[in-house]
């Protein structure tokens, strides 16, 4: 049982980020487009704040990770 509760840890700590990255990218999105149709100099600004939130991603594997290998 001990086994299954990690997993689904590991899961939630993947699930949850990813979910949050989407929403917060797809409203990113929506403004960029609204931005980059009035202001197309503003393109590099843009493709940068669409990355920066794929870091909690990036976090939420590392936390997945470390749940896994902390009791191997």
């Amino acid at each position: 049982m001990e086994r299954v509760l990690i997993a689904v840890a590991a899961a939630l700590a993947i699930g949850i980020s990813a979910l949050a990255t989407a929403w917060v990218q797809s409203r990113i999105g929506a403004a960029g487009s609204g931005a980059l149709a009035e202001k197309p100099e503003l393109r590099g600004a843009i493709i940068v704040m669409l990355a920066i939130p794929e870091t909690l991603v990036i976090l939420g594997f590392v936390v997945a990770v470390l749940i896994l290998l902390g009791k191997a």
